[in-house]
């Protein structure tokens, strides 16, 4: 019906409109729980704002997603084929990628509308199609031609299993224990939990104001080492190396460690690469080893050390992080290899001289962004201060292919390649583009304007491009990016460090953090755990918005919540109890226009209350406090407007304009988190159009009903003396103090709600239970009916208890194998339980 497309009320204040690029979930197959809670939140911030009257835009997507769509694509092949990607080719694999991508959409778009997503399907992108794709090579040239991007033979993190780099914080960290070993080497001890790394390490590093080793910096010694003959060492002196971890000293592996890759290149030092890319040793090494697997040598390699008396000693218990890949948990190797990166820390021109690093920092730092808990803003900026240039190169076939093309020179033989940087394929013969893809991330991070553009662009730079796209001056910077915490550096980083260099400006003004969906005992939820709980099973079982509900209301961002049946359960009997109190009002009360007039105490409490909710709801979603503005709606309706004032309407008529004002108004205040409950009872309600497109409700000044309390401490009181005697209630008797004037007023209430004759008086009767409320009001039980056969039944089931604790608090080998806690608790129920009888 064109109701999520982007318009603006003329009779709205705010000019501004709210956008929302979604994150676009991986082309994978089917949505998890991380994907509801983003659902949900987003869709609550578009309603909302989309009810105020704004011009709301909400741009959804797919992420192509590289490594683990071929992943999925490749393991599918190998079931159901037995053939391997280069058993089909490049182009096979690509087509079959294609195939299922296609079917993934589809399932994800249904999970999506299941949801409620009200998005923008008109404006639907994936990080492929041809207007994204153009602009990834437009500023990955652009990148190039600032001297951003370059090729260079650099340390990187290599899965041996992918077969392909990962980027820094594409690597996961697993606690692992394992033996840490200290070595004999020349002049030192050394320490190591990877001694198939250390073949060929010839310099050992020690800091410069170490007096252990001040003697050796500088000198040259002959090592036995795991080779037959001697290595030639020598020793160096720098402020990275740690005075207090192990020995103090410690040999580099120039190739394979990131920290000693640097270190190499600031001193000179040569880089040898031992292993290669499948994990295995290079020629490198001595023959011995050449070709084995590096890590399964370990154990032989310690053994040979043993033998030539270089081990000092090993501590089994050593615990450390083991890097592993993101996607499928192999140990990853640190290797250098030649790929493409982004340069981080090299001052460009059109960032003002400024780096990518210190602009993204920037943006974070003076408040261009707010992070939303605050606390990730410092989690942000330190994970700038130590960013290292990005690997931007994937040896995988699927994703967009690097825009580089090489060929022979022509005029040079044997003297190299020539390279043709550019958004197409270059002219003329014997080109070839380079194989790799780019990392996923590096197309993301333009997510928010690369949808923008106009996408049948022939634009030559993206400033003419810009100029030609209304649509991105319209809607960009986006107003929010909410998604989950674990993505900051992934995603959101990469977000900011593409788009203040392509745009000059922030891709958003405010990031909101959720946190990861656990279980019941906050465990992750896994397949092997058996913990996992599929969205779209919950909403055919519960309904979609029980399942919002369930992944809102007491959830705080940044905090990890714990999700189960339950408590999803519970939510829809709340959206039942709201569809019963919404079907008894429309059946009880005629259609009206007429203002809501107060007339009695409880007209103008629940007045009050319904303007102070509406005030309160509108403050918290814009602080975005979501989870307190649904606690507020949910106390209202379940407790004031339910428990209190529906059942005052039962006895006091008169109420029709008021109930049916409330009813209409708490429907906009609900849609945003039960779209679907609220959407179907607004149209019972013979109201005109659709409930998405009515106008929010602001709170107005009414007057204050605050001794409405005094009714409701009453009856609570009343309650509270029928649950303490245990029997049925005759009569109470009020003897009210101050409060004389307002409960006598409230008689007929009273007595309803109570379902009790209340007598008022002065007289206080003696001996009898009471509660006292304020202003010296006091509430007395003054007679109950005894039902004796009940009583006599009780007494007698409280004596066999009473018998059966005696024996067993009598008896020795309880004494004697029970904890002293236990025959406490036994004594203290025989106390409790000889007190009842004698009541009885």
């Amino acid at each position: 019906g064109g109701y999520f497309l982007p318009k603006r009320r003329p009779n709205t204040k705010t000019k501004k409109p709210f956008v929302i690029s979604l994150p676009p979930p991986n082309a994978t197959g089917t949505l998890h729980l991380g994907h509801a809670m983003t659902l949900a939140i987003e869709d609550l911030m578009i309603r909302y704002h989309r009810l105020k009257g704004e011009e709301v835009l909400w741009v959804p997507g797919t992420d192509h997603a590289a490594i683990a769509t071929q992943n999925v694509v490749e393991k599918k092949i190998w079931q159901e084929d037995k053939k391997t990607r280069h058993d089909l080719g490049r182009e096979e694999l690509l087509r079959r990628i294609e195939e299922f991508v296609a079917c993934s959409r589809d399932t994800m778009r249904s999970q999506m509308r299941r949801m409620g997503a009200s998005l923008d399907w008109s404006r639907e992108r994936y990080t492929l199609d041809d207007g994204l794709s153009r602009c990834v090579r437009l500023v990955f040239k652009m990148m190039y031609d600032d001297g951003l991007v370059y090729r260079g033979n650099r340390i990187v993190n290599w899965c041996p299993r992918c077969q392909t780099t990962l980027a820094d914080d594409e690597v996961e960290y697993r606690e692992e224990k394992a033996p840490f070993y200290y070595f004999e080497y020349g002049p030192v001890v050394i320490g190591t939990a990877r001694p198939e790394t250390k073949f060929l390490d010839k310099t050992i590093v020690v800091h410069p104001d170490d007096d252990r080793y001040r003697d050796i910096v500088g000198k040259t010694f002959q090592v036995q080492w795991i080779e037959d003959r001697p290595l030639t060492s020598n020793v160096i002196a720098d402020a990275v190396m740690d005075p207090e971890f192990g020995s103090g000293a410690m040999t580099i592996t120039p190739a394979h460690s990131f920290d000693d890759f640097d270190l190499a290149l600031r001193h000179h030092l040569p880089i040898v690469p031992i292993i290669n890319e499948q994990g295995n040793f290079t020629d490198a090494v001595t023959p011995e080893f050449r070709g084995q697997n590096a890590r399964a040598s370990r154990q032989k390699i310690v053994e040979i050390l043993q033998r030539k008396g270089l081990v000092d000693h090993i501590d089994e218990n050593y615990i450390h992080n083991l890097p592993v890949c993101y996607r499928c948990e192999t140990p990853v190797e640190p290797l250098t290899s030649k790929q493409w990166f982004v340069a981080v820390n090299k001052p460009c021109a059109r960032l003002g001289s400024k780096t990518l690093r210190e602009r993204a920092r920037e943006a974070m730092a003076n408040g261009e962004i707010e992070i939303i808990p605050d606390r990730f803003t410092k989690t942000y900026l330190h994970w700038m201060d130590n960013l290292r240039d990005w690997c931007i190169s994937r040896q995988i076939w699927f994703g967009h292919r690097i825009p580089v093309w090489y060929r022979p020179k022509a005029d040079q033989p044997g003297a190299g390649l020539e390279t043709y940087v550019g958004t197409e394929a270059p002219n003329g013969d014997g080109w070839e583009q380079d194989p790799d893809t780019l990392d996923t991330w590096f197309s993301s991070g333009m997510w928010t304007f690369s949808t923008l553009l106009k996408q049948d662009s022939n634009a030559i730079d993206l400033d003419t491009w810009r100029a030609e796209s209304p649509e991105l001056k319209r809607y960009h910077p986006t107003s929010v990016l909410e998604t989950g915490y674990d993505i900051l550096f992934f995603w959101v980083a990469r977000m900011v460090l593409m788009t203040t260099y392509a745009l000059g400006e922030v891709p958003f003004r405010t990031v909101y953090l959720h946190g990861l969906v656990r279980d019941k005992d906050g465990r992750k939820m896994s397949k092997s755990l058996g913990n996992v709980i599929d969205p779209v099973d919950m909403i055919d079982k519960y309904g979609a918005d029980a399942v919002r509900l369930s992944l809102i209301i007491g959830t705080t961002p940044g905090n990890d919540i714990r999700l189960y049946e339950e408590k999803i359960a519970g939510y829809r009997n709340f959206v039942n109890k709201l569809w019963n109190i919404s079907r008894y009002i429309l059946s009880t009360t005629e259609p009206t226009n007429a203002t809501p007039k107060p007339k009695t105490l409880a007209d103008r409490w629940i007045l009050a209350e319904f303007e102070r909710l509406k005030k309160t709801v509108a403050e918290h979603i814009d602080a975005y406090r979501f989870s307190p503005a649904g606690e507020a709606l949910y106390e209202f309706t379940w407790s004031k407007l339910a428990d209190w004032y529906v059942e005052i309407a039962k006895i006091e008529k008169g109420k029709d304009a008021i109930l049916r004002h409330i009813l209409k108004e708490l429907l906009i205040l609900w849609h945003p988190y039960t779209p679907f409950a609220t959407e179907h009872i607004w149209q019972l309600t013979g109201e005109k159009g659709q409930l998405i497109t009515a106008n929010w409700p602001e709170a107005v000044k009414t007057e204050s009903a605050d001794e409405f309390h005094r009714v409701q401490e009453t009856v609570a009181a009343i309650r509270d003396l029928r649950q303490e005697i245990g029997k049925p209630l005759n009569a109470v008797r009020v003897v009210p103090g101050s409060w004389r004037e307002t409960l006598a007023a409230e008689h007929a209430p009273l007595q309803a709600l109570t379902r009790l004759k209340i007598d008022f008086a002065d007289e206080a009767p003696v001996d009898v239970p009471k509660r006292v409320l304020g202003g010296g009001a006091t509430v007395f039980a003054m007679a109950a009916v005894v039902d004796k056969k009940k009583l006599q039944a009780e007494r007698n089931e409280l004596e066999r208890y009473i018998t059966t604790l005696r024996q067993r608090i009598k008896n020795d080998d309880f004494h004697s194998r029970a904890p002293a806690t236990v025959v406490s608790k036994e004594k203290e129920r025989l106390r409790e339980a000889e007190e009842r009888l004698r009541q009885l």
